[in-house]
């Protein structure tokens, strides 16, 4: 099928000399923020640290956790203790071994409140993890984790977490080379000062070209690595990655939303299109710190007027669910309250009960989208409209590039965005917690006492069926009563490669493709 949009700039990686290209290219989305595990929040820059650093677990082309740097593990009775026993051939890309206290000294730093790491309440699980992050606790000796010995992690928690293990595989728990770190500051990510413990290594990064990563002769598992060069381009418009793509200049298709929508029926029905459901959901947040969306009745009144299925069925296209819930379907059997639907007339009511009738009154304000996207943006058109006419508001739509438009949100320089968010692991927690007040990827200012309670109380509940209702009741309040954000549509990954030729890679609920399991058949 010739689907090929324009002309493809020819320099671009895979293009320009074939002896240059990589055993395997990969379309990755935008330009990474950052390749810090401590300041990593999106799933761009996630895939690339995994393949330079590895946790005490890691995942597989399933999504299913295996060990990693730990080559086993034992959990007390009680569910509190986890004893990690690390490998003894583990080393750094330099040659130094990898240590627990390289484990303890990591998830310091990303605890310490200087490093401002907008992820580090994953850690809060750990005994008095929070307290130290917040600041309220200075020794940090009585934080839970210590290392016995040299091969030996020992991690207490506050309270068992079912999820925890899954936890030691994610971005913000990987382990950095401190020594590289402190000589080199915030340079300490670039190709020539970059000390990993993963698969590859970062043998170069061209900004809006591609980042070369290289086999790492000092990785454990190294004879398990088939990929000796892996490229990863960014590609973020959804055109020019496909024609990218479609000419050979790369080999697989992995962000979610590099399909062009406009094509999309004629793309499913080719062998090298994959699909499938994930627990991922696209939203609205509103930014409750400024007016008019300080006021729970007009977040209300702007949620209820979208129709979901109008933006699945006419802009998204690959299959969808409208949301009417936070958490997606298949959550580890939790079942998630039903939010508000579309309801026009109920929207007016407290539109014109806020003090704003008709719409008259209304402030000026703009809704922020990922500007380098073209679906963000025609998702933005489409709410546009429909807050138009539902409500006679005017809002102004403002496209920003990938970095810029994450500080925006991080800053809360905004008056209501697009988001996204994919589940970190199969918990509803993962997607309920980040709702606590000052919680680093909260983003909207909102804060609920009643609501941290409940998180709070989920956290310490044993019984899973009385966890999962206190969970129900927290929920409820976030989507239907304050409102500060209002989802739109589940997620389906959607992936582009030649299942007849590259292996190691699979659909899997939490959408991780790690590229140290490709190879070629």
């Amino acid at each position: 099928m010739a689907l090929v949009f324009g002309a493809v700039v020819m320099l671009l990686p895979g293009c320009s000399k074939k002896s240059d290209r990589a055993e395997l290219v990969v379309i990755n989305g935008a330009e990474p923020e950052t390749l810090d595990p401590a300041e990593i929040t999106g799933q761009l820059e996630g895939r690339i640290a995994y393949t330079l650093f590895e946790g005490l677990v890691c995942y597989d082309e399933r999504g299913e956790v295996q060990p990693g740097v730990a080559e086993k593990w034992e959990v007390s009775p009680d569910g509190l203790v986890y004893t990690f026993h690390l490998r003894r051939d583990a080393q750094w890309s330099n040659g130094d071994p990898v240590t627990a206290a390289d484990f303890m000294k990591s998830w310091k730093r990303t605890l310490l409140p200087v490093t401002a790491s907008e992820y580090a309440y994953q850690l809060h699980y750990v005994k008095n993890a929070k307290p130290f992050n917040e600041g309220t606790l200075t020794d940090f000796s009585q934080v839970g984790v210590a290392a016995p010995d040299a091969h030996t992690f020992v991690v207490t928690l506050e309270s068992p977490t079912p999820f925890f293990l899954d936890l030691c595989a994610f971005t913000t728990l990987l382990p950095v080379h401190l020594p590289s770190v402190e000589k080199h500051g915030g340079e300490w990510t670039k190709p020539a000062n970059l000390i990993g413990n993963g698969a590859y290594l970062l043998t170069s990064w061209r900004l809006n070209d591609r980042i070369r990563l290289t086999k790492n002769p000092r990785y454990w598992n190294r004879d398990a690595i088939k990929m000796n060069t892996i490229d990863v381009i960014p590609g973020a418009r959804a055109n020019t990655a496909l024609n990218l793509y479609l000419t050979g200049a790369a080999d697989v298709m992995l962000d979610k939303g590099l399909a062009p929508t406009q094509l999309l029926d004629k793309l499913r029905s080719r062998p090298d299109f994959h699909s499938a459901p994930f627990l991922g959901t696209y939203f609205v947040r509103f930014n409750t710190t400024k007016k008019p969306f300080d006021d729970p009745r007009v977040r209300r009144a702007f949620a209820l007027v979208i129709d979901r299925k109008v933006l699945v069925e006419k802009i998204t296209r690959a299959g969808e669910i409208p949301a009417l819930s936070f958490v997606p379907p298949g959550t580890a059997g939790y079942q998630s309250p039903q939010g508000p639907g579309t309801n026009s007339e109920e929207a007016r009511r407290l539109l014109a009960e806020a003090g704003y009738p008709g719409g008259k009154g209304f402030p000026s304000l703009s809704y922020l989208y990922k500007g380098d996207s073209d679906l963000d943006r025609d998702l933005a058109i489409e709410l546009q409209g429909m807050w138009r006419k539902e409500l006679g508001v005017n809002v102004a739509l403002a496209g920003q590039e990938w970095k810029v438009y994450l500080s925006s949100m991080s800053s809360l320089d905004y008056d209501l965005c697009r988001s996204s968010w994919v589940g970190d692991y199969r918990d509803p927690n993962t997607f309920l917690d980040m709702f606590i007040k000052d919680g680093g990827n909260n983003r909207t200012g909102w804060a609920d006492p009643e609501y941290d309670q409940w998180i709070a109380e989920a956290a310490r509940e044993l019984d899973p069926a009385k966890r999962f209702a206190i969970f129900q009741k927290a929920e409820h309040r976030l989507v239907s009563e304050g409102a500060p954000i209002a989802p739109l549509y589940y997620y389906v990954g959607i992936q582009f490669y030649d299942a007849t030729r590259l292996g190691g890679i699979g659909a899997n609920l939490l959408d991780e493709h790690p590229l140290k399991t490709m190879y070629w058949k």
